[in-house]
């Protein structure tokens, strides 16, 4: 089984955090690296749904976002009742698990170009679509009971927010564009990728390390439900992917975004509409257990299964 070179750069990030390095990367570099793996995302599946029917897709993408929706009601009921949490934090947990990580499809999207297997490049458009319905399930179980949620507000703040502008964006230019009008792009957008890449999980490294704290307090359960879960996730991707016939690279990458988590948008919009929740709990579960558990063994796992079960489900 192939492995992806630059989830060592994860690795270096994390062991600086834990030894206490005074490696930092500035904010500033952090802030346009992540701009530029959206933008880039956004325009190879831009290039990639200007070659297909846009019927067909719409109508994979419909069935994927139902399916999903079961992630976050699942993840809901286990917190709630085995995990014991309060409506607030189990609401907020479920929705960071309900979206997906752009950094953990970007490694996957990475991984299978090392293994040589294709995969259609709309997948992407999934990954827009996959970003916001887990946040507004997560809203309405925390808030079932109460009044005063400002649904105008929370919706503006998780549809304005960079990861669905800078995604969604790039999906139409490169759409329009085509693969002839990106192309004297390509050194940018696609040659510079996996350095850019590199440079973002050996900040994710360093954040990760800081994380751990939160890890400790968080308890046996939710530390077994941040693997478990992702696990659980993935293999619902592969079935959804071979019942709506996406090929088994789609499944792997279908399957890496079920099983991915939010650490960007879902903690943003969290905070908005369920400020009573405790985000140590969320987002150290999300970053801490769950995106290396996925970088370093989930997205082989899910490989590995796709290519066994590939067409058994169809």
């Amino acid at each position: 089984m192939p492995f992806e070179p630059v989830i060592l750069f994860f690795a270096l990030g994390l062991f600086a955090g834990v030894i206490r390095s005074d490696l930092k990367i500035p904010g500033v570099l952090y802030e346009s690296l992540s701009i530029f793996l959206l933008l880039a995302i956004g325009l190879k599946g831009g290039i990639e749904l200007a070659k297909v029917p846009l019927a067909s897709v719409a109508g994979q993408a419909a069935v994927v976002v139902a399916v999903a929706l079961l992630i976050p009601l699942t993840a809901f009921a286990l917190l709630r009742g085995p995990g014991g949490l309060v409506r607030a934090d189990a609401a907020s947990i479920a929705a960071h698990y309900g979206s997906v990580s752009v950094v953990t499809f970007a490694v996957a999207v990475s991984f299978l170009a090392r293994t040589g297997l294709d995969a259609e490049g709309y997948l992407v458009v999934f990954l827009v679509f996959l970003e916001f319905p887990a946040l507004i399930v997560g809203v309405i179980l925390a808030r079932r009971d109460a009044a005063g949620t400002r649904w105008g507000h929370l919706l503006h703040e998780v549809l304005s927010g960079k990861s669905i502008v800078l995604l969604l964006g790039g999906l139409v230019i490169g759409w329009i564009a085509g693969a002839e009008g990106i192309k004297p792009l390509d050194r940018l957008f696609i040659d510079l990728f996996k350095g850019m890449l590199a440079f973002f999980l050996l900040e994710m490294g360093l954040v990760v390390a800081s994380r751990l704290g939160d890890l400790r307090r968080a308890g046996a359960f939710l530390l077994v439900f941040a693997v478990a879960m992702p696990v659980a996730a993935g293999m619902l991707g592969i079935v959804t992917a071979n019942a709506i016939g996406l090929s088994t690279g789609g499944a792997v990458l279908l399957a890496t975004l079920y099983a991915s988590a939010s650490y960007i948008a879902a903690p943003a919009a969290m905070r908005i509409a369920v400020p009573e929740a405790n985000p140590a709990l969320s987002i150290g579960a999300a970053l801490g257990v769950t995106f290396p558990f996925n970088l370093l063994a989930g997205i082989p796992l899910y490989h590995w299964l796709a290519v066994r079960t590939h067409g058994f489900f169809a």
